[in-house]
Order: C-alpha cells, then structure tokens, then sequence
C-alpha cells in the first residue's frame, strides 16, 4: 500500500484540469440552490459537490494508494471546514472514508470498502449553486507514505473488515479518523481524531509533524512523532466517538471537542449521560491548559424525532471572538447551536472529574451544576432542525461574516450500513446523498 513518491503533493488546478474531461466536469457539477425561510434564521445560498471518482481523486494525490475504489465518489468532506482567507473558500478534512457495518453472525462489523484511502485537506470553492474542489493536500507519515483511515489498536478499535466483512484488514498505527480542522498562522493545519482521540498537528504540506494522545495510550508503531500530552481519562472514549470538534481562539490556543460522554465507569453510563468535555490546548505549551464541563439539552429537545440520549453529539466548534464559542448540538437528523463562554472559573482539569476512580463519575451525575460542576453556562442562538432547507448530518461549521454562517454536512461518502450496501458485483449502492454548503442568515449577529 506504499505509495510511490513521484507525483506526492497537492492538487493543483493544472492536475486537476489534466485529468479526464468527465472527471473535471464532475469537480463542477452544479446543485439546486436555496432561498427557503423557517422563523428568523434562513437559508440563503445553497451550493452542490458534483461527482468524482475517488480513486481518481486519491490517486492524484499519492498513486497507487488507492486499486479499487468500487464505485465510490469524493465525499466526508463534510468533517469540518474553515475560511481560507478568500471569499467562499473554506479549507475541509475528509474522515477516515468510507466505511459501514454489516451483521454476521448477529454481530456487527466495521466495513472499510476503499482500505488505501488516505484522508485529505482539500480546499474548496462556493460558486454560485456549485462547490468546486481548488487545491487538496494528501496526509502522509513522516517518510511519506498514506495515513490511511484505519484503526490503530485491536484493543481499543473495532477490527475493520473488507467492503462484504468476509474478510478482516489488518491494524494501522498511522491511521487517523481526521475530523475538526483549523489553519494556523504559519500556514500548518491542526486537526483532531477519534481513534485517540487525538489531536494532530500537520505541516502545509500534509505530513504529520505531532500526534498528541491520552497518557497511557501507548501508541507503537506509528511513522511519526506520537507525544502523550492529553488527560488520562480520554482512554475511556466511547467508540467512534473521540474528538469530532476543533476551534482556533483569538489568542492561538485550540479548544478540542469531545464528542459524546465518556464511558464512565461504563458504556452504560456514557450512553445515558449528557455530560461531554472540552479541552483547552496550548500550542506554545504543547499541554492543555483547561477542560471544560458541557452539559447536552435533553434529546427530545434537539431532536423532537429522538428518544436515546446516546445519540446526543458534538460535531463543530467555532470561535466567535475572545473566549466565546459556538457549539453544535446534534443528531444526525438536527441540530442548535450554543454560545458559551470559556472561563476560568469553569475550569475542571486535574481535579476529582480526571479521576477514572471517581464515584460517581462526572458522566453519571444527573444534575453535575447542583452538585458544585462549574458546567458552562450556555445561549441559544439558533435552532437549525426549524430551518427549512438545512440538511441533516451537519459536521462542519464556519462564520461568513457577523451574521451569516456556513455549513457543511457530511454525506458518508454515500455509503449506507448493512449488506445492500454494495451491489452483486461489489459495486456501491449510492445512498443520493450529495456533500453540500449550506449559508444560514441569523437575524442577530454573534
């Protein structure tokens, strides 16, 4: 799966141009654009990736990575996404790819039907009703092979299985279930990571300069630096469910985002809970400096369509000046965005809550603000399940300007779970689902 090293690097228009005329095309394809209202926020802009082939797209990046991609197209590019600089361009992370579950045997297995891909940056345009892929930047390891989207550890992942689950992949140290993503001001990209859950730094070229994990992980095996900077007590991340959020304060420290509530003291608790944390990261310190109690309304609440609490997310973070934040609650058919302020007073790092033998546990508490939790205190500024026209599945989200946002969501690269997910001949069953950029209006500014 070694990729050669010619033709490694990012893509660039002339690449792109060069490729086969169907596929520039499908770089362009335009979608139906959206002016429908719903209370005072409204969609006002809604542009559409078109089709691309991902072993073309992979292949262009790093050759060779990628022999069959069985009929599935670029998408989860949805992950996140972050301004460029330019207007309408946004930088974006891929996931890990494409991926599902099928039963056998009444026991669920993680299908990876493209196992060579290799997340990528990739920077995209709005035009118009269309978004077009500019620039894309492979993940490589320190000697410059693929990332891959693969799990890292038979004892903490689920094992990954070929596109049918006949037949099981083998482990990747290296590889990275990428989500939020910001850039810095020297022009490098951090990104965080559920595997960990990890938070990576990567050089404007895309090789991964630092993975920083929980204390404890004990991580071997990986072609680049892994560095055990992270509280102890994100061993117990729930499944798929690590790091999904990632911010860039004023000030140069990151804020992390925790996904859902720890497993604390088991799954049991971590599904009913609606207790998750925020970390706060110092990129000059290389340490975190403060973690945060965050506290999910209830489902039904989020989601009027929803009853399992354990589907309560958190998938986009967004600074919006000093040390206030936006924050997306979800599921995957809804959600609100929250404003909350980081301060000291809220802070929780190394205190009893870091303690794995705490009875009970943060995640368990009913009411963790009664009982002495400085939980952050939160707004709602808007309700995007009332918002026609906003699709399900929001992962990513960037302000425009004071009052309009963007939103990305995160199509699954039009995979969907179980067995018809692929046809007779191993070919994709497309789920229709298209990758989009969506442009909210609030009626108030942030």
């Amino acid at each position: 799966m070694s990729p050669h090293t010619a033709g490694r690097g990012r893509v660039h228009r002339s690449l792109v141009t060069g490729l086969p005329l169907a596929l520039a095309a499908a770089l362009v394809a335009a979608g139906t654009a959206t002016a429908a209202q719903s209370g005072d926020a409204r969609v006002v802009r809604t542009a559409t990736l078109g089709e691309l082939p991902l072993g073309a797209f992979s292949n262009a990046l790093l050759p060779g990575t990628v022999g069959d991609d069985r009929g599935v197209k670029l998408g989860g590019i949805g992950s996140d996404v972050y301004p460029a600089g330019r207007k309408g361009e946004y930088w974006t992370v891929t996931d890990r790819g494409p991926n599902g579950q099928i039963k056998v045997d009444g026991k669920k297995r993680r299908t990876f039907p493209v196992p060579g891909f290799d997340p990528a940056i990739v920077k995209i345009r709005v035009c118009g009703d269309t978004v077009e892929v500019i620039d894309a930047i492979p993940l490589t390891t320190s000697s410059g092979k693929a990332v891959t989207g693969l799990p890292n550890q038979k004892s903490r992942d689920e094992a990954p299985y070929t596109y049918d689950a006949g037949t099981a992949l083998s482990y990747d140290p290296n590889g990275l279930d990428t989500e939020g993503i910001v850039r810095a001001l020297d022009g490098s990209f951090w990104l965080v990571d559920e595997y960990g859950p990890s938070l990576v730094h990567v050089s404007a070229r895309g090789k991964v300069l630092t993975r920083y994990v929980p204390e404890g992980l004990h991580l071997t095996g990986a072609d680049y630096p892994v560095v055990e900077a992270l509280p102890s007590i994100l061993l117990h991340r729930k499944i798929n469910r690590g790091f999904e959020g990632l911010a860039l304060l004023p000030g140069g420290d990151l804020v992390l985002a925790l996904q859902s509530p720890l497993s604390l003291p088991d799954a049991d608790a971590g599904n009913a809970s609606r207790t998750t944390r925020l970390l706060r990261f110092s990129p000059r310190k290389k340490a975190v400096t403060a973690e945060y109690a965050y506290r999910f309304d209830p489902v039904d609440l989020v989601d009027p369509s929803e009853d399992d609490t354990s589907e309560l997310k958190i998938s986009s973070v967004v600074a919006v000046g000093g040390n206030r934040l936006l924050v997306e609650e979800r599921t995957d058919k809804a959600a609100r965005l929250q404003l909350v302020e980081l301060g000291h007073r809220s802070d929780i790092l190394g205190g009893p809550w870091d303690d794995d033998t705490t009875s009970p546990s943060l995640e368990q508490l009913d009411d963790p603000a009664a009982q002495g939790v400085p939980v952050l205190a939160k707004r709602l500024v808007v309700d995007l399940g009332k918002v026609a026209g906003v699709p399900g599945k929001i992962e990513g989200i960037a302000r425009v300007d004071r009052d309009t946002l963007a939103l990305v969501n995160d199509n699954d690269f039009g995979m969907t779970d179980g067995a018809g997910a692929f046809d007779a001949q191993g070919r994709l069953v497309d789920s229709g689902i298209s990758t989009t950029v969506t442009y909210v209006r609030l009626p108030k500014g942030l």
